[in-house]
């Protein structure tokens, strides 16, 4: 009798710590739920925003919504400050929570060798030889000066006149690409740097402006163009168009 009587303790006692621990995870799972759908304001992408577009741009594009907690995912930023200087590292798509991990420095989208386009330029490309590029010693983040050379045409009232003038100053060079140097005997690095010879053809790039690049581009078709080495600190004179007379003053 005392057997059954005991047992029958034991398992009311079972059955009520069950009801109570299943209560309570049903508690914990609505709580969960309800905590899951609980909206969260974060930055939400309105508008396509490009790879490399800057922060004003991407704060233009995006704007503070409301999302279940849920559908945000880790990352997902409420704001942009203290964010200055970072661009799009990607292209940034309507209607997806703006992520921290895709925004980038500017100096991380740039391919190796080259540098950042500033805004508001455009690149433009021209192939040279060596001898017209400081015998190869150009580049990327370098400013040079552009020199255009014709050999008729240029002058209006003397069309048949050879004439050449250093037309634009401290242009970005934005990237250079070249062959391979031939070897140099000396072991020491700056001597290699000055005394390299470098073969074949050089493709230097520069960033200008749509109308700067576009004379740049005929002076490249129609003419000859050599490059200086022209730091910030360079002085520049008065613009002079110069002729064979010129050259012996």
């Amino acid at each position: 009798m005392k057997t059954r009587l005991l047992g029958g303790i034991v398992a009311l006692v079972l059955a009520i710590v069950g009801t109570l621990l299943l209560v309570s995870y049903v508690q914990a799972s609505e709580a969960r739920a309800q905590a899951d759908l609980q909206p969260v304001e974060v930055l939400v992408v309105q508008d396509q925003i490009p790879k490399g577009s800057d922060l004003d741009k991407i704060k233009s594009g995006v704007k503070l919504a409301s999302l279940p907690a849920a559908s945000v995912p880790n990352g997902a930023l409420k704001s942009l400050d203290g964010l200055n200087g970072k661009v799009a590292g990607v292209d940034l798509l309507p209607g997806e929570p703006l992520l921290g991990a895709r925004l980038a420095d500017p100096e991380s989208l740039s391919a190796p060798g080259s540098v950042p386009v500033p805004n508001g330029m455009q690149e433009i490309s021209v192939q040279l030889e060596a001898q017209r590029v400081v015998g190869g010693r150009i580049a990327a983040g370098d400013t040079v000066g552009i020199v255009v050379l014709f050999d008729k045409g240029a002058l209006k009232d003397s069309p048949d006149v050879e004439t050449g003038q250093e037309v634009f100053h401290k242009v970005l060079v934005t990237s250079v690409q070249r062959s391979t140097a031939k070897a140099s005997t000396s072991t020491d690095p700056a001597t290699q740097a000055n005394t390299e010879l470098p073969t074949g053809q050089l493709i230097v790039t520069f960033a200008r402006n749509d109308a700067d690049s576009a004379k740049i581009a005929f002076g490249a078709h129609f003419g000859s163009l050599w490059l200086t080495k022209e730091p910030s600190t360079a002085t520049e004179g008065a613009p002079v168009v110069v002729k064979k007379p010129e050259l012996y003053r």
